[in-house]
């Protein structure tokens, strides 16, 4: 992350949700070339800052070549934060962890709309693609062995098993 991204403004977001104890749990944005359309069938990319994950927001935007105005949707979910943080790090980390993926979109055309979850990652990929009606999933891979991917989790495995649409992991 440069530090430009990091001094450029949050902007105010479009939507966001609170839980039942009024902490600030999903905050949404749309991009400025974003059409409101309620458009379904638009490919959702899990975005955590990573190289793995910008090639995914890459491949992504290859998949929807021939209606680049689809648009991208880009979810970015952070771990449970206490209520008084979440108020500051949940906008912050999922605006600037979405950053270089925005950025690639803006430059290719492509309308993006941006999600940041607080949750368990791989249960709100799955609950937002269904929501949103998404085509698929597109996410990123650490390449983790399977060994490593044994003890230490894969968000990417995990989501293959819950989503209920297709899952296209890049390496």
């Amino acid at each position: 992350m440069t530090s430009h991204s990091l001094s450029t403004p949050i902007p105010v977001p479009e939507r966001s949700q609170r839980d039942e104890v009024d902490r600030l749990i999903a905050i949404d944005w749309q991009g400025a070339t974003e059409a409101r359309s309620s458009e379904r069938g638009r490919w959702l990319v899990a975005v955590d800052g990573s190289e793995g994950s910008l090639r995914a927001v890459v491949m992504a935007a290859r998949l929807i070549e021939a209606n680049p105005q689809a648009g991208i949707d880009l979810v970015h979910v952070q771990g449970w934060l206490v209520k008084e943080a979440a108020e500051v790090e949940l906008p912050r980390r999922g605006w600037h962890a979405t950053a270089a993926a925005r950025a690639c979109l803006d430059e290719a055309g492509v309308p993006w709309h941006v999600h940041v979850r607080m949750g368990e990652a791989a249960e709100e990929i799955v609950a937002l693609a269904g929501a949103l009606g998404s085509r698929g999933i597109a996410i990123g891979s650490r390449g983790l062995t399977a060994t490593e991917s044994l003890f230490l989790g894969s968000v990417a495995y995990k989501v293959v098993h819950l989503g209920k649409v297709p899952v296209l992991i890049v390496r």
